[in-house]
């Protein structure tokens, strides 16, 4: 079926208003330098910061090394990219820890139940509450949390010790992780990449080694898309099982079933405890705690969407190495991948829009003081670096200027289509290979010109289907390559079991520090990776 009237002038509005600042960003690109080292972060030297979290909290229990040390050791590398970080609450937290272990009587068996990530610094978006700390999700109207989001509270309770809060876009709506606030986060791979949005900073910092596990959250992609360009690990769960409370901005009408809160981390293995954590009693539902055979599992291949002309072609090394991905499925498990084409994913970027319309809207959102909001004024005042807002966002606004308020009948059918035959498709045992983004991790801005290349990601929320993110490698730029799992709703064990065999074959996270290219001595990391 052809784009409808209103899709043809939403995608030509779009193009119109991003071209003019097409010539802008290519020059500025010009006065950097085209052939320009690439730059990244320097190399990992520490051996803690290449422990798994289980493995620390186990470490941390058996003294053979303190939390005081390991969390010092998180602070060293953080201020090592991003020396303007402090962190004095965390390292007395750790002091307390290791006084628990040493006057512990009951043995490490006690504390690992009890407490299973006693002592492990944890990250966390700033989109989420954390005690103490300012929640802003980039706009100028924030407040200081009097308490924590239950998922950070839980992971608090199983003794993991905050470090900080990471950056987001503006009203975590984009893909970039950008406000005027914070500034700009940037990509450890290469610093004149985006690290992806909302949850960039997480992405960003773990990527980095600076975080062992994080939290984020996903109404679009916000948890995948930055695992995939920061390569590292990321999950958004079966809908409903990790609480969404505590969170700005708060999600209205329909979100709520969208949106999904989940852990980020450098290695596989330590998804599926802290998913345990974060869903508290909800967690039960996902037999967690049940035994996995891959070799029993059905495994499915689709290389892409169909073609949507909204979305950019999927990046030929991404295919590759989704084609590599089904060979050693093939090899080394005995499975049969089946190629397969699903045509509703086409209309993927159309669902999304149709089924997230919000009561509340982004003008409301970025009021300040009740201040409303004009776009095109924004848009004037942007031009000249008087706004307080991202062109992003205001772009955003813009947008919703021209939203539908109803979905049209023919993508009702396609997403109540696509629904019925992916839950019959995957059932409880099937696994579905998908790539995370059509694009590796892009150039500063550069997904103003491609805006709705989340689509690969969101649809799963509109469906509510658990999704793992899996890194794989490293492309010929030396930036993560990777791909989503989806599967069955509550089967979220059977991606995590799939994401810790992926690792142990294609070598999980990478250091980018380690890389061998060109590398020069860095000014700075992420300008605002961490906030204090």
């Amino acid at each position: 079926m052809a784009l409808t009237r209103f899709e043809r002038f939403l995608a030509s509005v779009l193009r119109g208003a991003v071209g003019m600042l097409f010539a802008v960003f290519q020059l500025l690109a010009q006065r950097r330098g085209a052939d320009r080292s690439v730059r990244r972060l320097p190399p990992i030297t520490n051996p803690l910061l290449r422990v798994p979290a289980m493995r620390l909290a186990r470490m941390i229990r058996r003294r053979e090394v303190t939390s005081v040390e390991v969390v010092q050791t998180y602070i060293d590398r953080i201020q090592e990219i991003n020396p303007s970080s402090m962190f004095s609450l965390a390292l007395q937290e750790a002091a307390q820890v290791d006084k628990l272990i040493e006057e512990e009587t009951g043995g490490e068996d006690v504390l690992e139940d009890r407490l299973p990530l006693l002592g492990v610094p944890f990250t966390v978006k700033e989109a989420f509450s954390l005690q103490g700390r300012l929640l802003m999700a980039g706009v100028t109207a924030g407040v200081i949390s009097a308490t924590d989001a239950p998922p950070v509270a839980l992971l608090k309770r199983a003794g993991a010790i905050p470090l900080g809060v990471t950056n987001c876009s503006e009203l975590c709506m984009w893909l970039e992780s950008h406000n005027r606030l914070y500034g700009i986060t940037n990509n450890p791979y290469d610093l004149e990449r985006i690290p992806g949005g909302s949850s960039g900073g997480e992405g960003s910092i773990l990527g980095g080694g600076g975080s062992v596990i994080g939290v984020g959250s996903d109404v679009g992609g916000s948890i995948r898309i930055p695992a995939f360009f920061n390569g590292i690990f990321g999950h958004k769960p079966t809908s409903g099982v990790v609480s969404n409370v505590g969170q700005f901005p708060p999600a209205s009408g329909q979100q709520p079933g969208f949106l999904c809160t989940g852990p980020m981390c450098r290695y596989a293995q330590d998804l599926l405890p802290m998913l345990r954590v974060m869903g508290g009693a909800n967690a039960d539902r996902l037999s967690l705690s049940s035994e996995v055979d891959l070799k029993r599992l059905r495994f499915f291949s689709v290389p892409h969407d169909g073609g949507s002309p909204l979305v950019s072609p999927v990046d030929q090394q991404l295919v590759l190495a989704q084609r590599r991905v089904v060979e050693r499925l093939e090899a080394d498990l005995g499975v049969k991948v089946q190629q397969l084409k699903i045509p509703q994913l086409k209309y993927s970027f159309q669902i999304w829009s149709a089924m997230m319309g919000q009561p509340t809207s982004f003008a409301e959102l970025m009021s300040d003081h009740g201040k409303k909001v004009w776009p095109l004024w924004e848009m004037a005042k942007w031009t000249v670096g008087l706004s307080k807002h991202t062109v992003a966002a205001i772009g955003l606004v813009l947008v919703e200027m021209f939203q539908r308020s109803q979905p049209t009948q023919f993508i009702l059918q396609q997403k109540e289509s696509l629904q019925k035959d992916l839950e019959e498709l995957l059932g409880t045992d099937g696994v579905l290979l998908y790539p995370s983004h059509p694009h590796l991790a892009p150039k500063h801005h550069h997904p103003l010109f491609t805006p709705f290349n989340f689509s690969y990601t969101g649809i799963f929320n509109i469906l509510g289907l658990p999704v793992t993110q899996c890194p794989l490698g490293l492309s010929a730029e030396g930036l993560p390559l990777g791909l989503q799992l989806v599967v069955g709703k509550q089967q979220d064990r059977l991606s995590l079991a799939t994401a810790v065999f992926l690792e142990k074959t294609f070598g999980g996270w990478r250091d980018p520090g380690s890389i061998a290219t060109a590398t020069t001595q860095l000014d700075t990391w992420l300008d605002t990776t961490t906030t204090s």
